[in-house]
């Protein structure tokens, strides 16, 4: 009789606690959702280019199309970003960026704008370092980049 109560007592509260968690998702999807704060990267094109166009490098991307706004492709996800105010990023047409600011659905709210740039400028020194190569031997920068005479 008393492993029937308890039995009882166990239903409920998994009853009671099911009940709860179910109320509580439902209060959380009821909210509006925050903005994303955080950085996208990709290239800014204007807004009369699709994706599609955008991954094959159109020119059409980087021309300023009357009645056009300027957008953030982002070339990994191959999605487009409406970007927000517009003044700060016009100047940036055709160019690799990072852009900081919050996201609110497929807009962001631009806080900043940066160029990126992949490896090191020309003539710029490659900084020091050493790595162990498959034999574990310790190989610099001056014995990994050599020309080869062959070229």
């Amino acid at each position: 009789m008393l492993a029937a109560g308890n039995n009882s007592i166990a239903k409920r509260f998994l009853f009671c606690l099911a009940t709860i968690l179910s109320l509580a998702s439902l209060a959380l999807a009821g909210q509006n959702s925050p903005s994303k704060t955080g950085s996208w990267s990709g290239v800014i094109v204007t807004s009369a280019c699709n994706a599609d166009e955008a991954f094959n490098e159109s020119p059409e991307c980087f021309k300023n199309v009357p009645g056009a706004k300027i957008a953030l492709y982002d070339d990994t996800n191959r999605l487009m970003y409406s970007l927000e105010p517009q003044d700060k990023v016009t100047a940036h047409l055709g160019d690799t960026v990072t852009v900081r600011g919050a996201l609110d659905e497929d807009t962001i709210q631009v806080a900043s704008t940066e160029l990126m740039s992949i490896g090191l400028a020309v003539g710029q020194k490659a900084p020091n370092f050493s790595a162990r190569d498959e034999f574990g031997h310790v190989q610099t920068l001056d014995l990994l980049f050599f020309r080869s005479a062959d070229w």
